[in-house]
């Protein structure tokens, strides 16, 4: 009898981190491609210094891009996007899951903090694994079609023509200092916004689509505001040479480079705005169907194996 309840058990807990992993890469696939064409954009006004960016600019680049290369340029890196995003975010919900049960979250009596460590480390595991494809994907959004052919020509002109294996990791503290304000103020506000909903209306159930979409995108627009000079610095880092002869090589170099150059406002926060656009979108869409799937396999998936 306990050895049949010790099986279920592990089950249970093996059955569930799958349903993270699927989940979590559904979503993240979902939400990247929704907002691809803003992501590109962003990208070249972010790693461009000389041109200055504006909601007409922006627009004024979709247009452009779609008149000389047509609709799919505008989708261009998103490849290497869903090959990043797929594991960045099976990783992400997965380690978040894990590491709320390890901090024991749900059962502190202040969950706050536990809740933004959990965010945190689930970000630097998911983007660690991932970062190279990054790497990849902000290539790829900077360049035409013949820049790079597809993401496994970004590897092999990286490696063979800077700096070998380093240079896919150009960048990586930057992404790494960054994803902590990032991961764990969304984690940490999506999840207080759904605890407090179920405090607030005496409703043991979850919050509807629409209202997991709210809580995403308040997630999504303070994490990604809280972390976004650091994000400016990741980037040009990453395209560092690519385009123009400019190096950045360093987190200190890079922030004094941009600041001397472009200001705070205009060189750390460029293409804020943008971000305030597509940024609740994305994060709203990937956190709402994360719940949304994770709660339909659930119920589908563990009863029939645990009969």
């Amino acid at each position: 009898m306990g050895l049949g309840h010790e099986k279920r058990s592990e089950l249970h807990k093996n059955s569930s981190v799958v349903i993270s992993l699927v989940s979590g890469g559904c979503a993240g696939g979902l939400a990247k491609t929704f907002i691809a064409p803003l992501d590109r954009t962003k990208i070249n006004f972010q790693i461009n210094k000389h041109i200055k960016y504006s909601f007409r600019n922006a627009l004024g680049f979709i247009r452009r891009t779609y008149r000389r290369e047509g609709f799919f340029a505008l989708y261009r890196g998103n490849s290497a996007t869903l090959a990043r995003i797929l594991p960045y975010a099976s990783c992400q919900f997965a380690a978040f899951e894990q590491f709320k049960k390890l901090l024991n979250v749900d059962s502190s009596k202040d969950p706050h903090f536990r809740r933004f460590l959990a965010g945190s480390l689930a970000g630097i595991v998911s983007s660690s694994v991932t970062y190279p494809l990054d790497l990849a994907r902000a290539r790829m959004a900077i360049t035409d079609k013949c820049g790079y052919k597809n993401i496994w020509d970004v590897f092999m002109s990286i490696y063979t023509k800077e700096n070998g294996m380093k240079s896919l990791f150009r960048g990586y503290l930057a992404s790494v200092v960054g994803v902590v304000p990032y991961a764990g103020t969304s984690f940490f506000i999506n999840e207080t916004l759904k605890h407090k909903y179920c405090d607030l209306t005496g409703n043991e159930k979850k919050p509807n689509p629409f209202l997991l979409l709210i809580f995403g995108a308040c997630a999504g627009l303070c994490g990604q505001t809280s972390s976004y000079p650091l994000d400016i610095v990741r980037r040009k880092m990453q395209t560092s040479g690519v385009i123009n002869c400019e190096q950045y090589t360093t987190i200190r170099q890079t922030l004094r480079k941009v600041y001397i150059e472009e200001g705070i406002v205009g060189g750390f926060f460029k293409g804020v705005s943008m971000n305030w656009v597509k940024g609740p979108m994305a994060t709203g869409i990937s956190f709402a169907s994360y719940d949304i799937i994770k709660n339909f396999l659930t119920n589908v998936h563990l009863p029939k194996s645990l009969s």
